[in-house]
């Protein structure tokens, strides 16, 4: 257990920290902020756009894999690290000090720019892990990541609505959440002098030497298509509202393939009049995914069909979870204190477990069983769902679900690691994590419509058996593309 005590360990527990600590900021503790300002639900439901930074962060990804800045001593990876790092820190600044009850437009461009800002450190920290250690470290590194990941989350979440308690919330005060703003803002110091500290990892990569106009270009494409994208997505409204949930989920698939061929058009259109050069975007895009299917031919599909249903099983039940414990009959508190509290350490000790097994009995071995355990953990949801309300019951239901979910995320990391090539570390990756959310998250907002026609004990048996594919495919990859471990 010597490794998980490395100095690189404890490096990535601390950037582990500084990625994991803006994301709530923007979308739990902000709602309640909002809540307290007295903007309306539908206006607050319109902040969550801000997550489309998390969820497409591989479009920008090519240029921070590609683009130096010119900062002296630093190294293309920590140059761009300490830069998002410093607008995370800014862009919280900012938005403490404004006032969503009187400047809410100030208030939705300061959410957009710690997504955009995190999402962009979330690219770097992935990419500075795979390259800064052999794949035999990647089990540890990964879990320590998740281990500071987690515990920033609960300073974001439960810490700062606790500091918004403690300095007086219950009348509107907006000194109340400028303090606490500042105070996470200060906290993001932890990731600063962990990057300033860092070696920059000692790999010779092809990077593009893109003048400073083409790098605009660029900028401005990817603007522009994230634009057509929302555009899209807003316009196009769903007639099936109240049909079944499957018609409903094919519409969304349809309407988010719309936008995103909407988008593509746009990058198609300017690559086409030679805005920006067709060398410098093939670069950039398309060898990346090229350089993947050339490594592993026909078995690519397989793997990223692998990666898009990985975690289907458990981000799918996750998200009706809260509302589950509600209308079982337990209150708040008890909600707060065993999920939201003791669940993290569970997930922390799970991502420990998952990534010393990826260590000792390999990746694909973990892979499969973090998968297993994580549908497995569904069927105790099932078993709760027609138990009598007992706060045992719900003990061992929430630590089990989450020591199986951090099992599970931090073997597929590692998986991901090995699936990713030095040459294209932060744009593959970054599309690897975009793709592994993509289908489960849109599935996943249906899942209350699906509760509502089959029960939620029938709805936690469905959600383990849509894991069953995912077992499948582990055995068959296995055996055409096993992973160098």
């Amino acid at each position: 257990m010597n490794i998980f005590l490395n100095i690189k360990s404890v490096r990535m527990l601390l950037l582990g920290f500084s990625s994991g600590l803006p994301i709530l900021l923007v979308f739990s503790t902000l709602s309640v902020w909002l809540v307290k300002a007295g903007v309306s639900r539908s206006t607050i439901t319109m902040f969550s756009w801000a997550a489309l930074a998390y969820s497409f962060k591989f479009i920008w990804s090519p240029v921070i894999d590609n683009l130096k800045i010119p900062i002296k001593d630093l190294g293309h990876r920590k140059s761009w690290l300490l830069i998002s790092q410093l607008m995370i820190t800014f862009s919280l600044i900012f938005i403490s000090f404004t006032d969503p009850s009187k400047t809410l437009i100030l208030t939705a461009i300061g959410s957009v720019l710690i997504a955009f800002s995190s999402a962009s450190q979330d690219i770097i920290i992935d990419a500075y892990r795979i390259e800064s250690a052999p794949q035999k470290m990647q089990g540890a590194l990964s879990s320590m990541y998740i281990a500071g990941y987690r515990i920033a989350m609960l300073i974001a979440g439960a810490g700062s609505l606790y500091l918004a308690s403690f300095f007086g919330v219950e009348v509107y005060d907006v000194n109340v959440w400028r303090k606490v703003y500042l105070i996470m803002a200060s906290l993001m110091l932890v990731g600063i002098f962990t990057t300033l500290s860092s070696p920059e990892p000692n790999i010779k990569r092809k990077v593009s030497n893109l003048s400073f106009q083409d790098q605009l270009r660029f900028l401005v494409v990817f603007i522009l298509a994230i634009i057509i994208f929302v555009v899209i997505y807003s316009l196009l409204e769903n007639p099936f509202i109240n049909e079944d949930p499957l018609i409903n989920f094919l519409f969304a698939l349809i309407k988010i393939s719309l936008c995103f061929l909407g988008s593509g058009f746009i990058v198609y259109l300017l690559i086409s009049i030679n805005y920006i050069k067709k060398n410098s975007a093939s670069i950039a895009y398309v060898e990346p995914v090229t350089n993947f299917i050339n490594r592993y031919g026909k078995t690519a599909v397989l793997i990223l069909l692998l990666i898009g249903l990985y975690r289907i099983a458990d981000i799918v039940m996750g998200v009706v979870a809260n509302i589950f414990y509600l209308d079982r009959g337990y209150n708040v508190k008890e909600i707060a204190t065993y999920s939201k509290f003791f669940g993290v350490f569970a997930t922390i000790v799970g991502g420990i477990i998952g990534g010393y097994s990826a260590i000792k009995v390999g990746t694909l071995k973990a892979l499969f069983f973090g998968a297993l355990i994580a549908a497995a953990s569904n069927l105790l949801f099932a078993w709760l769902a027609i138990s009598d309300p007992n706060i045992k019951t719900l003990i061992i239901v929430i630590t089990a679900d989450n020591i199986s979910s951090g099992f599970a995320g931090a073997a597929f990391v590692v998986y991901l690691s090995a699936l990713t090539s030095i040459k294209f570390t932060a744009t593959q990756y970054a599309l690897f994590s975009s793709l592994m959310l993509f289908l489960p998250k849109v599935l996943a907002g249906y899942s209350g419509a699906i509760v509502d026609q089959m029960g939620y004990a029938n709805f936690y048996i469905f959600t383990a058996i849509i894991g069953i594919p995912v077992l499948l495919l582990i055995i068959w990859i296995a055996k055409i593309a096993p992973v160098k471990d």
